[in-house]
């Protein structure tokens, strides 16, 4: 390759490497603002009917993606990943994220969306944390982390009460990023078959549709009292749609799309900011005030992220973070 022929492709490479972060920057603000989609939804139907609904969306809105992407990835003589193989870890994938999402989407229905975005986003600081356990060292950097979030966590949970108390939302939150942490270990592994990522996300959001009907009767109408009804689900519908559509649909998509050419450490800092997006959003649309202490939980809970996911250099291989461990 002659010195014209790499100014060229250095060139190239860069103007990818910066549409791929916008649509980055996209996803996380997609991701971001469904937090409120999600507690706009819930003045409606319970948290499964909206799970219902919003996973069937999703995992429909797909289908077509699939067809297209394969068949250009035909076109250009590349292989694509098993089917079958994506579906089956698709399966396993859908009953994770169908618990996850549901004890996100229970928690809504009291806790604000800022509050349930920094809350969520600790996923990113149990991933390692968890791979202790997977005979994985944990550097040091990541202790700091895990010592910062629970600091922000307090601050957080005092709110407007001025005393620490973990109530049901904040526990429903903690479960639910406690169960994303496993679900990222879980995509890492099945990542190591080759799979067809998109047909694996088409089939946990049908998988996780069909979950969480199981528990509309028993949960939804029977304790939250929120029987589900023709009229109310067209009453949530733009909130359904925003998060079945874009939430899970297209933000996806363009998360498979902008991570190509992108330093995974990179990709994973612009996705974070997606807890920043979700307060903001929060606060803006809904009108939902933080508190002083709440404000402070969010940037040192911010800082917690943040800190885990800085590149350390080390000769070690062994050692763990978020990335490492999704990649």
């Amino acid at each position: 390759m002659t010195k014209q022929e790499k100014q060229l492709d250095t060139k190239s490479s860069s103007g990818n490497s910066l549409k791929n972060s916008f649509l980055l920057l996209l996803t996380a603000i997609i991701w971001g603002t469904s937090f409120v989609a999600q507690a706009a939804g819930m003045e409606y139907i319970g948290p499964f009917t909206f799970s219902v609904v919003r996973y069937i969306l999703g995992g429909t809105i797909l289908i077509p993606v699939i067809y297209v992407m394969r068949k250009q990835n035909e076109k250009k003589g590349e292989k694509n990943g098993d089917i079958r193989l994506s579906i089956r870890h698709g399966i396993v994938c859908g009953i994770i994220l169908c618990a996850a999402s549901n004890f996100q989407q229970m928690a809504m229905l009291k806790a604000s969306a800022g509050k349930a975005g920094f809350i969520t986003a600790l996923y990113i600081i149990m991933v390692p944390v968890i791979g202790i356990f997977l005979k994985k060292k944990t550097s040091s950097i990541i202790w700091v982390s895990v010592l910062l979030a629970l600091i922000g966590l307090y601050f957080l949970c005092i709110g407007r009460r001025k005393s620490f108390i973990l109530e049901l939302p904040d526990i429903q939150l903690l479960i639910c990023s406690l169960i994303f942490s496993f679900h990222i270990l879980y995509i890492d592994h099945a990542n190591k078959d080759k799979v067809d990522g998109v047909v694996m996300s088409s089939t946990q959001f049908l998988v996780a549709a069909v979950i969480s009907l199981i528990f509309v009767y028993p949960i939804d109408c029977c304790v939250y009292k929120m029987a589900p009804s023709t009229e109310l689900i067209l009453s949530a519908l733009p909130a359904l749609c925003y998060s079945g559509f874009m939430a899970c649909g297209v933000a996806y998509t363009l998360q498979i799309l902008g991570q190509k050419d992108v330093n995974p450490t990179v990709a994973s800092l612009i996705m974070s900011l997606e807890s920043v997006v979700s307060a903001l959003s929060g606060f803006v649309i809904l009108g939902q005030k933080l508190t002083v202490d709440e404000i402070i939980g969010c940037v040192i809970m911010f800082v917690a992220i943040i800190l885990a996911e800085l590149p350390i250099k080390s000769k070690r291989k062994d050692y763990v973070t978020f990335r490492s461990i999704e990649n």
